[in-house]
Protein backbone atom coordinates (compact mmCIF):
# COMPACT_ATOMS: atom_id res chain seq x y z
CA UNK A 1 0.00 0.00 0.00
CA UNK A 2 1.14 3.55 -0.68
CA UNK A 3 0.90 6.38 1.85
CA UNK A 4 -2.58 7.46 0.80
CA UNK A 5 -3.91 3.90 0.87
CA UNK A 6 -2.54 3.45 4.40
CA UNK A 7 -4.38 6.62 5.44
CA UNK A 8 -7.59 5.33 3.85
CA UNK A 9 -7.10 1.96 5.56
CA UNK A 10 -7.11 3.71 8.96
CA UNK A 11 -10.22 5.70 8.01
CA UNK A 12 -12.05 2.54 6.89
CA UNK A 13 -11.11 0.72 10.10
CA UNK A 14 -12.47 3.63 12.17
CA UNK A 15 -15.65 3.63 10.07
CA UNK A 16 -16.11 -0.10 10.74
CA UNK A 17 -15.62 0.45 14.49
CA UNK A 18 -18.21 3.22 14.43
CA UNK A 19 -20.72 0.96 12.65
CA UNK A 20 -20.17 -1.76 15.24
CA UNK A 21 -21.05 0.50 18.16
CA UNK A 22 -24.46 0.34 19.76
CA UNK A 23 -26.95 3.05 18.79
CA UNK A 24 -27.95 5.73 21.28
CA UNK A 25 -30.78 5.15 23.74
CA UNK A 26 -33.31 7.24 21.83
CA UNK A 27 -32.65 5.32 18.63
CA UNK A 28 -33.04 2.01 20.44
CA UNK A 29 -36.31 3.10 22.05
CA UNK A 30 -37.61 4.35 18.71
CA UNK A 31 -36.67 1.08 17.00
CA UNK A 32 -38.45 -0.98 19.68
CA UNK A 33 -41.59 1.11 19.20
CA UNK A 34 -41.42 0.67 15.43
CA UNK A 35 -40.94 -3.09 15.77
CA UNK A 36 -44.04 -3.25 17.98
CA UNK A 37 -46.05 -1.22 15.44
CA UNK A 38 -44.87 -3.53 12.64
CA UNK A 39 -46.11 -6.52 14.65
CA UNK A 40 -49.59 -4.98 14.76
CA UNK A 41 -49.69 -4.45 11.00
CA UNK A 42 -51.34 -7.41 9.19
CA UNK A 43 -49.07 -9.60 7.07
CA UNK A 44 -51.10 -8.74 3.97
CA UNK A 45 -50.24 -5.07 4.41
CA UNK A 46 -46.56 -5.93 4.85
CA UNK A 47 -46.68 -8.00 1.67
CA UNK A 48 -48.20 -5.12 -0.31
CA UNK A 49 -45.65 -2.63 1.03
CA UNK A 50 -42.78 -5.04 0.36
CA UNK A 51 -43.85 -5.65 -3.24
CA UNK A 52 -44.38 -1.92 -3.77
CA UNK A 53 -40.92 -0.96 -2.55
CA UNK A 54 -39.33 -3.92 -4.33
CA UNK A 55 -40.88 -2.77 -7.61
CA UNK A 56 -39.90 0.84 -6.95
CA UNK A 57 -36.28 -0.06 -6.17
CA UNK A 58 -35.93 -2.40 -9.16
CA UNK A 59 -37.31 0.26 -11.50
CA UNK A 60 -34.88 2.78 -10.04
CA UNK A 61 -31.97 0.37 -10.42
CA UNK A 62 -32.88 -0.20 -14.07
CA UNK A 63 -33.15 3.51 -14.79
CA UNK A 64 -29.89 4.31 -13.01
CA UNK A 65 -28.06 1.59 -14.94
CA UNK A 66 -29.16 3.15 -18.22
CA UNK A 67 -28.20 6.72 -17.31
CA UNK A 68 -24.88 6.18 -15.52
CA UNK A 69 -21.76 7.03 -17.51
CA UNK A 70 -19.38 4.08 -17.79
CA UNK A 71 -15.58 4.20 -17.33
CA UNK A 72 -15.74 7.76 -16.02
CA UNK A 73 -12.76 7.29 -13.70
CA UNK A 74 -10.60 4.89 -15.72
CA UNK A 75 -6.92 5.14 -14.82
CA UNK A 76 -7.44 7.34 -11.75
CA UNK A 77 -5.70 6.75 -8.43
CA UNK A 78 -7.68 6.01 -5.26
CA UNK A 79 -7.10 9.58 -4.12
CA UNK A 80 -8.53 10.95 -7.37
CA UNK A 81 -11.50 8.58 -7.19
CA UNK A 82 -12.23 9.68 -3.61
CA UNK A 83 -12.16 13.32 -4.64
CA UNK A 84 -14.51 12.68 -7.55
CA UNK A 85 -16.97 10.86 -5.27
CA UNK A 86 -16.83 13.70 -2.69
CA UNK A 87 -17.85 16.11 -5.44
CA UNK A 88 -20.71 13.80 -6.45
CA UNK A 89 -21.88 13.57 -2.83
CA UNK A 90 -22.00 17.38 -2.64
CA UNK A 91 -23.93 17.56 -5.92
CA UNK A 92 -26.47 14.94 -4.88
CA UNK A 93 -26.88 16.58 -1.47
CA UNK A 94 -27.87 19.81 -3.20
CA UNK A 95 -30.35 17.92 -5.39
CA UNK A 96 -31.83 16.18 -2.34
CA UNK A 97 -32.09 19.49 -0.43
CA UNK A 98 -34.07 21.09 -3.26
CA UNK A 99 -36.29 18.01 -3.56
CA UNK A 100 -36.89 17.83 0.20
CA UNK A 101 -37.67 21.51 0.54
CA UNK A 102 -40.02 21.44 -2.44
CA UNK A 103 -42.00 18.40 -1.37
CA UNK A 104 -41.93 19.49 2.27
CA UNK A 105 -43.46 22.84 1.40
CA UNK A 106 -46.17 21.24 -0.72
CA UNK A 107 -48.19 19.59 2.03
CA UNK A 108 -49.22 15.97 2.39
CA UNK A 109 -49.64 15.07 -1.30
CA UNK A 110 -46.22 16.33 -2.35
CA UNK A 111 -44.79 15.00 0.90
CA UNK A 112 -45.86 11.51 -0.12
CA UNK A 113 -44.11 11.99 -3.45
CA UNK A 114 -40.85 12.59 -1.59
CA UNK A 115 -40.31 8.87 -0.88
CA UNK A 116 -39.86 7.65 -4.48
CA UNK A 117 -38.07 10.84 -5.54
CA UNK A 118 -35.51 10.63 -2.75
CA UNK A 119 -35.07 6.90 -3.38
CA UNK A 120 -34.25 7.67 -7.02
CA UNK A 121 -31.65 10.27 -6.02
CA UNK A 122 -29.99 7.86 -3.59
CA UNK A 123 -29.83 4.97 -6.05
CA UNK A 124 -28.50 7.18 -8.85
CA UNK A 125 -25.71 8.35 -6.56
CA UNK A 126 -24.81 4.76 -5.64
CA UNK A 127 -24.52 3.81 -9.31
CA UNK A 128 -22.26 6.79 -9.91
CA UNK A 129 -20.08 5.87 -6.93
CA UNK A 130 -19.77 2.26 -8.11
CA UNK A 131 -18.58 3.34 -11.54
CA UNK A 132 -16.07 5.83 -10.11
CA UNK A 133 -14.51 3.10 -7.99
CA UNK A 134 -14.30 0.84 -11.03
CA UNK A 135 -17.16 -1.62 -10.45
CA UNK A 136 -19.34 -2.59 -13.39
CA UNK A 137 -23.02 -2.02 -12.55
CA UNK A 138 -24.08 -4.08 -15.57
CA UNK A 139 -23.23 -7.10 -13.42
CA UNK A 140 -26.04 -8.38 -11.20
CA UNK A 141 -23.70 -8.91 -8.25
CA UNK A 142 -22.70 -5.23 -8.31
CA UNK A 143 -26.32 -4.10 -8.28
CA UNK A 144 -26.85 -6.46 -5.35
CA UNK A 145 -23.85 -4.88 -3.62
CA UNK A 146 -25.45 -1.45 -4.11
CA UNK A 147 -28.53 -2.68 -2.26
CA UNK A 148 -26.32 -3.92 0.57
CA UNK A 149 -24.69 -0.49 0.84
CA UNK A 150 -28.16 1.04 0.99
CA UNK A 151 -29.20 -1.40 3.72
CA UNK A 152 -25.99 -0.79 5.64
CA UNK A 153 -26.67 2.94 5.66
CA UNK A 154 -30.32 2.73 6.70
CA UNK A 155 -30.79 -0.06 9.23
CA UNK A 156 -30.80 -0.88 12.94
CA UNK A 157 -27.89 -2.29 14.96
CA UNK A 158 -28.30 -6.02 14.29
CA UNK A 159 -29.02 -5.67 10.57
CA UNK A 160 -26.21 -3.15 10.19
CA UNK A 161 -23.69 -5.56 11.72
CA UNK A 162 -24.81 -8.52 9.61
CA UNK A 163 -24.77 -6.38 6.45
CA UNK A 164 -21.27 -5.11 7.25
CA UNK A 165 -20.18 -8.75 7.52
CA UNK A 166 -21.61 -9.43 4.03
CA UNK A 167 -19.76 -6.42 2.63
CA UNK A 168 -16.46 -7.28 4.33
CA UNK A 169 -16.64 -10.79 2.88
CA UNK A 170 -18.26 -9.93 -0.42
CA UNK A 171 -16.08 -12.06 -2.70
CA UNK A 172 -17.21 -15.17 -0.82
CA UNK A 173 -20.73 -14.09 0.09
CA UNK A 174 -21.75 -13.00 -3.41
CA UNK A 175 -21.53 -16.61 -4.50
CA UNK A 176 -24.43 -17.59 -2.23
CA UNK A 177 -26.52 -14.39 -2.12
CA UNK A 178 -29.30 -14.67 -4.68
CA UNK A 179 -31.54 -11.72 -3.83
CA UNK A 180 -32.31 -9.27 -1.06
CA UNK A 181 -34.66 -10.05 1.77
CA UNK A 182 -37.09 -7.40 0.52
CA UNK A 183 -39.35 -7.41 3.56
CA UNK A 184 -36.42 -6.75 5.86
CA UNK A 185 -35.06 -4.19 3.39
CA UNK A 186 -38.25 -2.11 3.29
CA UNK A 187 -38.98 -2.33 7.03
CA UNK A 188 -35.48 -1.23 8.03
CA UNK A 189 -35.51 1.67 5.57
CA UNK A 190 -38.97 2.87 6.58
CA UNK A 191 -38.15 2.61 10.28
CA UNK A 192 -34.92 4.55 9.77
CA UNK A 193 -36.49 7.53 8.00
CA UNK A 194 -40.06 7.51 9.43
CA UNK A 195 -39.65 10.29 12.02
CA UNK A 196 -38.02 12.75 9.64
CA UNK A 197 -40.56 12.06 6.91
CA UNK A 198 -43.53 12.43 9.26
CA UNK A 199 -42.24 15.81 10.42
CA UNK A 200 -41.81 16.79 6.79
CA UNK A 201 -45.60 16.64 6.40
CA UNK A 202 -46.16 19.21 9.16
CA UNK A 203 -47.29 22.57 7.70
CA UNK A 204 -44.91 25.44 8.32
CA UNK A 205 -41.80 23.38 9.03
CA UNK A 206 -42.05 20.76 6.29
CA UNK A 207 -39.74 22.54 3.84
CA UNK A 208 -37.01 23.07 6.44
CA UNK A 209 -37.28 19.52 7.80
CA UNK A 210 -37.31 18.03 4.30
CA UNK A 211 -34.20 19.93 3.22
CA UNK A 212 -32.33 19.20 6.46
CA UNK A 213 -33.26 15.50 6.55
CA UNK A 214 -32.45 14.86 2.90
CA UNK A 215 -29.10 16.61 3.20
CA UNK A 216 -28.11 14.42 6.16
CA UNK A 217 -29.43 11.23 4.56
CA UNK A 218 -27.35 11.80 1.41
CA UNK A 219 -24.28 12.73 3.46
CA UNK A 220 -24.61 9.52 5.48
CA UNK A 221 -25.19 7.41 2.36
CA UNK A 222 -22.17 9.03 0.70
CA UNK A 223 -19.89 8.18 3.62
CA UNK A 224 -21.20 4.61 3.68
CA UNK A 225 -20.70 4.09 -0.06
CA UNK A 226 -17.22 5.60 -0.10
CA UNK A 227 -15.97 3.37 2.68
CA UNK A 228 -17.67 0.22 1.38
CA UNK A 229 -15.99 0.59 -2.00
CA UNK A 230 -12.67 1.66 -0.47
CA UNK A 231 -12.80 -1.50 1.65
CA UNK A 232 -13.18 -3.67 -1.43
CA UNK A 233 -10.36 -1.90 -3.26
CA UNK A 234 -8.02 -2.16 -0.28
CA UNK A 235 -8.74 -5.89 0.00
CA UNK A 236 -7.44 -6.22 -3.56
CA UNK A 237 -4.39 -4.01 -3.00
CA UNK A 238 -0.96 -5.65 -2.55
CA UNK A 239 0.44 -5.56 0.98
Amino acid sequence: MNEYELKVYDEVEEWKRKLSRRSGMMNRISKKAQVKINEWIPDKVHEVMTESIKGMVKATLFGSKLTTKKDQAKGLTLSERDEMVRKKIATYQKTAIVEGAGTGAGGILLGLADFPLLLTIKMKFLFEAAEVYGFNTNQYEERLFILHIFQLAFSSDDIRRSTLYEIENWEERKQVLVEMDWRKFQQEYRDYIDLAKMLQLVPGIGAFVGAYANNNLLKHLGETAMNAYRLRLLQKAPE
